[in-house]
């Protein structure tokens, strides 16, 4: 499922989004220390990663077309994890990635 994240408006559906990421700058001086270190680096990538994220805010989504409640048409469900779509996924993802860190002594 993907959410519908373009009909969300700033300031009523959501206020925070950002999540850091790394500049090209650092990703070069990291492989060229590795490099010069002889450290063998490995790339990897987790594709699901966003529907890890907790929502911290209240955030609800009608339900898809086809998988409608024939007896609750008009229900919403309340989402607990980040989905792809959302303005909040990767802020969510990044605040569950940071607190694993931290609670790991990185």
């Amino acid at each position: 499922l993907v959410a519908q994240g373009h009909t969300q408006e700033e300031g009523i559906d959501y206020d925070e989004v950002f999540a850091p990421v790394a500049r090209i700058e650092t990703i070069r001086l990291f492989l060229a220390y590795a490099s010069f270190m002889s450290f063998i680096v490995y790339q990897m990538d987790v594709k699901s990663a966003f529907l890890y994220g907790t929502i911290d805010d209240e955030v609800y989504v009608m339900q898809p077309p086809g998988f409608q409640d024939p007896e609750f048409p008009a229900k919403v469900y309340k989402v607990e994890k980040a989905m792809y779509g959302l303005h909040q996924a990767p802020r969510a993802w990044y605040g569950t990635f940071s607190k694993y860190l931290l609670k790991n002594g990185f």
